[in-house]
């Protein structure tokens, strides 16, 4: 399988690492495993031919226009965190030089793959558009404000759609990586999880954290601050938005619109965030159903077991 992995000045470093370090651990298998030749042919390219990190090391990449059409090109994170500055990025030069190819290569039936911030450059270039994608958690509902096109599930770990395939937040490129070793043999996939301590993660969800995303918006700002005050009485659409002071179709629209989810689904997130808070100070499970506004721990047990993949004994197991 050939690969490229496009890297632009101001990669995330270990995002880069982490794809190079997988396809070498799955070569190197390989090749302990009886194979008679390397499956991963990598190349690391960029628009020039010297590359600078995020962390300011320097190394030489092939030229993006010396190089064939692979079977997979990977673009990975671009280290700007925040909206401001990712915006910034999207238009420097060398950026848009590089998403002008990604079309084209796509059409002639290169696979194209992203992960975490490097999905806004799959975005950006309009291969995202009507397609299921994931992307990091953290700028989901900057994601969805620039790109309304794009059929986004952050809570997805990684989405493959006809071979255009997004994986999440920044160790994301570990999971995407594993995931293309996995398209190549599921056996060599295994083996490398294996050797590199990987777990399956189907899901970021457990991961995010509602008042970083809440704060996107000051309206829904305003949303998480009043669901935090209210999650013992339960939720009301119609309090919330009165005490918000607008109608109810309004939160509604904005909390979809923002978060990708209805202002129930956001109210239910910071309610297990702080059950979960609650199980690692020790409290018993009758207790915290009372403290999140649940009749009866049965129902939070399966509702923790749904969201999250894990019941509360799963849940205390991590915190020793």
């Amino acid at each position: 399988m050939r690969i490229v992995i496009l890297a632009f000045d101001g990669v995330f470093d270990t995002g880069m690492t982490v794809l190079l370090d997988t396809f070498a651990m799955a070569n190197e298998l390989a090749a302990m495993s009886g194979f008679a030749r390397p499956p991963f042919d990598v190349k690391l390219v960029g628009v020039r031919k010297r590359l600078r990190t995020a962390l300011g090391l320097t190394t030489l990449v092939e030229p993006l226009s010396a190089i064939r059409k692979p079977d997979w090109l990977i673009v990975p994170a671009i280290n700007a965190k925040q909206p401001e500055k990712l915006a910034q990025a999207l238009e420097r030069r060398d950026v848009r030089e590089a998403l002008a190819q990604l079309g084209p290569w796509h059409a002639k039936g290169a696979g194209i793959a992203a992960a975490c911030i490097g999905t806004f450059l799959l975005a950006e270039a309009g291969l995202l558009d009507g397609r299921e994608a994931t992307t990091t958690w953290s700028l989901a509902p900057f994601f969805r404000q620039r790109y309304p096109a794009v059929r986004l599930d952050d809570s997805r770990m990684v989405v493959a759609s006809d071979r255009v395939v997004t994986a999440g937040a920044l160790m994301g490129h570990l999971d995407l990586a594993l995931w293309l070793v996995r398209q190549m043999t599921p056996d060599l996939a295994t083996l490398v999880a294996r050797f590199m301590l990987i777990d399956k993660r189907a899901s970021q969800a457990r991961y995010i954290v509602p008042d970083h995303l809440a704060h996107a918006d000051p309206l829904i700002a305003g949303f998480e601050r009043w669901s935090r005050e209210h999650l013992s009485a339960g939720f009301s659409l119609q309090d919330a938005a009165s005490a918000l002071a607008v109608h109810t179709r309004t939160l509604q629209r904005r909390t979809e619109a923002i978060l990708g989810k209805s202002p129930l689904a956001f109210f239910q997130d910071l309610r297990i965030e702080h059950a979960q808070h609650l199980v690692s100070c020790g409290y018993d499970l009758e207790t915290i159903a009372g403290e999140v506004g649940y009749a009866d721990a049965a129902t939070l047990r399966n509702l923790l077991r749904r969201k999250l993949g894990r019941g509360v004994r799963e849940l205390r197991a991590e915190l020793r």
